[in-house]
């Protein structure tokens, strides 16, 4: 599995997501994702999973130094005092010393950014984390960050699939040398499937369409990809996406399928997002 290299930190492309996984099914899903090659485990405060993730870790019997995991503090925690509180309980439930990368999992309307980045660049100072960053931030937040940062933002985690144009935010991160990482990588499936530029570069390489969305975000240069599953088939099927490689004309037509726009995850807490590119 290729690696990206984003500002100190060393994330394999490909993680598994955990997002509405709990308890014991979620600690066997994570320790089988590892049993089948997955060295990216993500996770948040917020999915209320952090022990059974740190329960999966464990049992899998692979040395904590060879597993990349993220976790994410949650809005309601993004003063400083809350912040280092959230982000202190985060390691206690994952059974870890640190992570290798903390998020501020969405953006505040209310808490001033500065006072948020300096609680995280002090988690990182202190050693409670290797690497730290961002999710859900559009541009201009993303460079209002960047700038407040003494420390460099390794990541921006956000909702990236082919139904969804982040280009604007994919340059931004470019451009100051961070991760791009994907989660709803698959969209929702079934419709998006069935496209016909999946679908044809599914028969062409002879892979499922999942598998042919999955390679089209890792080809991407600096795009990672988090997708969730609770079937072991499953898991070990989208991992399985590193023996083959879409044309660029495959590519571009997969990359077109952006014009629809969709959007899964947007709340009444969420950030003005970026209008697309076009």
């Amino acid at each position: 599995m290729h690696r990206i290299k984003a500002n100190g930190a060393d994330m394999p492309c490909l993680g598994m997501g955990t997002w509405t996984l709990e308890g014991r099914q979620c600690a066997d899903l994570v320790a089988h994702a590892i049993d089948v090659g997955y060295r990216h485990i993500d996770t948040a405060a917020s999915y209320g999973n952090e022990e059974a993730v740190g329960a999966g870790i464990r049992a899998s019997g692979i040395a904590r130094g060879e597993i990349f995991v993220t976790t994410k503090v949650w809005h309601t925690d993004l003063r400083a005092a809350d912040f280092r509180r959230s982000a202190e309980d985060s390691l206690r439930r994952l059974g870890l010393d640190q992570v290798d990368l903390l998020l501020i999992h969405w953006p505040s309307r209310t808490v001033p950014l500065a006072e948020t980045i300096g609680a995280l660049n002090r988690a990182r100072e202190d050693g409670l984390t290797r690497n730290i960053g961002a999710s859900n931030f559009p541009v201009a937040l993303l460079a209002e960050a960047l700038e407040l940062s003494a420390a460099p933002i390794a990541a921006n985690q956000v909702e990236y699939h082919p139904r969804l144009d982040q280009r604007k935010v994919l340059e931004a991160c470019r451009a100051a040398g961070a991760a791009m990482v994907s989660y709803c990588p698959l969209f929702r499936g079934g419709a998006l499937f069935g496209e016909p530029a999946i679908a044809a570069a599914a028969q062409n390489h002879d892979k499922t369409p999942a598998q042919i969305v999955l390679r089209w975000h890792i080809q991407q240069d600096g795009v990672a990809a988090i997708p969730r599953s609770s079937s072991k088939e499953r898991i070990a099927e989208n991992i399985d996406i590193f023996d083959f490689t879409l044309t660029e004309p495959e590519m571009a037509a997969i990359s077109a399928l952006r014009t629809a726009n969709s959007r899964i995850c947007d709340f009444a807490f969420s950030p003005q997002w970026d209008q697309p590119a076009d």
